[in-house]
């Protein structure tokens, strides 16, 4: 399921990047945004940035290493509770 969101997230990006620089979107191959195959990729595309959002702590290296503590700055908390 990762690498499936992981695929669906990329080609999303890559969809943006398109439209920004030259306005034109990968949905177009299919027939423009209201052909139901643009939707369908287009929702898929939108359910997997759910589920990175739901899964991404338990999957990043990144973040596992940095906030194991709790705190965001990799440990460095406030000082004086305010």
């Amino acid at each position: 399921m990762h690498a499936i969101s992981f695929i669906l997230l990329v080609v999303g990006g890559l969809n943006w990047l398109l439209y920004g620089l030259f306005g034109w979107e990968v949905g177009q191959i299919f027939g423009g945004m209201d052909a139901s195959v643009s939707k369908i990729i287009y929702i898929l595309v939108g359910l997997s940035a759910l589920y990175a959002l739901f899964t991404h702590k338990k999957c990043c290296k990144m973040c596992d290493k940095g906030m194991s503590g709790g705190n965001i700055g990799g440990g460095m908390g406030m000082k004086g509770g305010v």
